[in-house]
C-alpha cells in the first residue's frame, strides 16, 4: 500500500496539500483487508469476513475478501474506482499510517510522500499558516486514533474465540480457466460449536458484546456467490472463460454454513492489504 511511509512534520509537510481519496488504484491489488470488528455490520453486507492465522505474532485477524486470487480485488475497477460500496477503514486510511514511536502504546503519524494524493497543488493543505496541523491533519490523527482502539479490541475478540477453539478451517475449490483448483489458509467460527456452547459461555460473549460481529460474519460468507459473479462479470468483459465453482471436496467439519458457502468460491492464503 505505501512506497514511502514517513513522518509527518511541518519541516517537510508546510508546504503539502491533500487531494480527495477518488482514486483506489493503489488498492487494485488487494485481495484481502483487514477490518476491524466495528466494521463487520457494514462490511458484511458487501465482503465475505473469513479470519487468516498469523503465527509469527500467534493470533488471528478477520479480514474482508477482495478477490478469489492473489493480486486480483474485484471491488476496484480499469479506472482505479471503488465499485463496492463500502471501504474498509484500513483502505480509507490511505495515504496515513501509525508506526510505533519506540515506546509501548506511543505511535507517531505517518503519511506516504509518494502518493500521488499528496502533492503542493490541490486540495486540503495539512499545515495552517502559522504551522499548526490543519483541520484535515487532524481529521486524519482522530481516525487513525479510533482505528488503533478498534484493533485493539478486535484481537481481544480472535483472541478469545481462539482460545474456545472456535475457529475451523474453511477449504473450497474454485474453478478458473477449465480448471479447478483448492484453495485453503482461511478459517471461520464454527457454526455447530458456537450453537453448543454452555449457556454460561453464551451469556459472557453476549455480555461483552461479541456475539453482533460474530453473526455478521457468519452471515457475510454468502457474499462469496457475490465475489463469483464479479469474477465471471470480469471475465466476460475481458473475453476470458467465465469463472465456476465446484462442491468442496469435503465440508469443513461442523462448519454449517460456512461450509455450504464453500461451495461457491474462495479467498486465498495471502496476507492482509494492511495491519
Amino acid at each position: 500500500m505505501f512506497k514511502n511511509l514517513v513522518p509527518i512534520s511541518k519541516e517537510q509537510h508546510g508546504n503539502k496539500r491533500l487531494k480527495p481519496l477518488t482514486d483506489f488504484g493503489f488498492a487494485s491489488d488487494f485481495h484481502v483487508a483487514t477490518v476491524m470488528v466495528h466494521e463487520f455490520a457494514r462490511a458484511s453486507a458487501v465482503f465475505p469476513i473469513v479470519f487468516l492465522e498469523d503465527k509469527a505474532q500467534d493470533e488471528f485477524r478477520p479480514v474482508a475478501m477482495l478477490g478469489l486470487e492473489g493480486g486480483e480485488n474485484l471491488f476496484v475497477d480499469g479506472a482505479g474506482r471503488w465499485v463496492g460500496g463500502y471501504v474498509p477503514a484500513i483502505i480509507r486510511r490511505y495515504p496515513f499510517a501509525l508506526a510505533s514511536a519506540g515506546e509501548e502504546g506511543q505511535f507517531t503519524v505517518c503519511i506516504d510522500d509518494a502518493s500521488p494524493v499528496v502533492n503542493e497543488e490541490e486540495g486540503e493543505s495539512l499545515f495552517k499558516e502559522d504551522g499548526e496541523p490543519s483541520e484535515a491533519l487532524e481529521n486524519a490523527r482522530k481516525f487513525l486514533g479510533e482505528l488503533q482502539q478498534m484493533d485493539v479490541l478486535t484481537s481481544n475478540v480472535c483472541k478469545y474465540l481462539a482460545e474456545q477453539n472456535m475457529f475451523t478451517p474453511f477449504n473450497m475449490r474454485v474453478r478458473h480457466n477449465e480448471q479447478a483448483r483448492n484453495i485453503s489458509g482461511c478459517y471461520v467460527v464454527n457454526e455447530e460449536r458456537l450453537y453448543n456452547v454452555s449457556d454460561e459461555r453464551f451469556l459472557e460473549m453476549r455480555n461483552r458484546r461479541y456475539l453482533p460481529a460474530i453473526y455478521a460474519h457468519l452471515a457475510s460468507l454468502s457474499q462469496i456467490e457475490r465475489l463469483l459473479k464479479l469474477k465471471e462479470e470480469r471475465q466476460g468483459a475481458a473475453g476470458a472463460t467465465p469463472a465456476g465453482a465446484d462442491p468442496a471436496s469435503t465440508d469443513p467439519a461442523g462448519a454449517g454454513a460456512a461450509g455450504r458457502a464453500a461451495e461457491q468460491a474462495g479467498p486465498t492464503n495471502a496476507d492482509p492489504a494492511a495491519s
